[in-house]
């Protein structure tokens, strides 16, 4: 809840515009106040009124208020919220935020603040692929801005792709996240979560039966205890929960390389159901059946994303969580595979036919640690996943 929590929001001038009035009514709903501040673009798209009307404040506009100057409002404005929300916050609101400008009242705002920030994106496709946003949203990360979304979907130009601006409702969360006192507050975490998918042809691959159940379970408890969660995940069947940042991949290339660009972070757990092997040669047409003949498929090895990270020198997460699918000698292979991958615990289940692990929602784990294993009851994921979160922030000292 956000009973008490003062929200300044600041409406940049996009189409997304018209979701701030949700997201209004959302947070007041949670208890929130909501003091809004809109750029001459966004009342292009929403009216003051309508703004003002929901958040039960008047809505500031200009930076020249010669009654409000004279006490130095801007400045007011900028240091008496719990945080300050950028929704939608265009690549314009970027490049000025990037930049230090202070040109009209939202980015004076911006300069003056000394409270957190969170910033929705939402622009083109185009846009927020452009090397200049990516060098703005790198640089707005090093100064310490937090960002959700943006979400890939259609575009209002009829365009596909990522620069959708959060849901309401996953905004929301995040904010929730940001000016929460929860045991990981302020904790960065990797979640690997669901199967990977290694390509035989254009038609065929090789997979597993990992629905990403209890990955997604485990982001959105670290996202409860408020962690910012980098979602990591292949093509699972359970749809990622709200307030991650979600990095869609199928391969287990594809899986190592976002997690090493979501370096660094406070913690990384490896509960996708990575693809040990690879096709070593993908056929660029589909291979067609030939009666009294087999295809003959020469694999490679996989990278070890779990090793990978675990055996890092600089940068390396303070805790390293694996996971082990076993079908027999469980917990004996769970203890090899921590020695060998070098990493700090593994979550060893069962996922032999008859257990349901797969696909279920229930689980049985064992905690393998260097000196011990704990052995939890049966479960449903959703418990698992509360109590490895609340394992996890004690021992990163939340």
């Amino acid at each position: 809840m956000l009973v008490g929590k003062r929200i300044l929001l600041i409406v940049g001038g996009g189409i997304a515009a018209y979701k701030c009035l949700d997201l209004i009514r959302r947070l007041r709903e949670r208890g929130a106040s909501v003091t809004p501040v809109m750029t001459r673009a966004a009342e292009e798209f929403v009216t003051p009124l309508s703004v003002a009307a929901l958040a039960g404040e008047e809505v500031h506009r200009d930076l020249f208020d010669l009654t409000k100057e004279a006490e130095m409002g801007h400045i007011q404005l900028s240091r008496v919220a719990d945080l300050v929300v950028v929704a939608p916050c265009t690549a314009d609101l970027m490049g000025k935020m990037t930049a230090g400008l202070a040109t009209d009242l939202a980015t004076t705002l911006l300069m003056a603040t000394d409270t957190p920030v969170l910033c929705a994106p939402a622009m083109n496709v185009r846009m927020w692929q452009h090397p200049a946003t990516r060098r703005n949203l790198a640089q707005l990360q090093a100064d310490g801005v937090a960002f959700v979304g943006p979400d890939d979907g259609d575009m209002a130009c009829g365009e596909y792709g990522p620069g959708r601006m959060a849901e309401p409702l996953e905004i929301v969360t995040a904010i929730e996240r940001a000016v929460g006192q929860g045991p990981l507050a302020g904790k960065r975490v990797i979640v690997t979560s669901g199967p990977t998918r290694e390509p035989i042809d254009p038609v065929r691959y090789i997979s597993n039966h990992s629905s990403g159940a209890q990955g997604t379970a485990l982001a959105r408890a670290l996202v409860d205890l408020g962690a910012e969660v980098v979602f990591v995940t292949g093509p699972g069947r359970v749809p990622p929960p709200p307030g991650v940042q979600v990095v869609p991949v199928t391969t287990a290339r594809e899986m190592l390389d976002a997690v090493q660009a979501a370096l660094p972070a406070d913690a990384a757990v490896f509960a996708a159901a990575v693809a040990d092997w690879r096709v070593a040669e993908v056929a660029g047409s589909k291979m067609k059946k030939t009666a009294g003949k087999m295809p003959a498929l020469h694999f490679a090895e996989n990278p070890d994303i779990l090793a990978t990270v675990a055996q890092m020198g600089a940068g390396r997460p303070e805790l390293v969580v694996g996971f082990a699918a076993e079908t027999d000698d469980v917990v004996a292979n769970a203890q090899a595979k921590r020695a060998r991958k070098r990493c700090d615990w593994i979550v060893a289940n069962d996922v032999s036919e008859g257990t349901g692990t797969f696909g279920g929602a229930e689980n049985t784990v064992h905690i393998v640690t260097e000196g011990a294993v704990e052995d939890w009851p049966r479960m449903t994921k959703d418990d698992v996943a509360a109590r490895l979160a609340q394992r996890m922030a004690e021992a990163l000292g939340g």
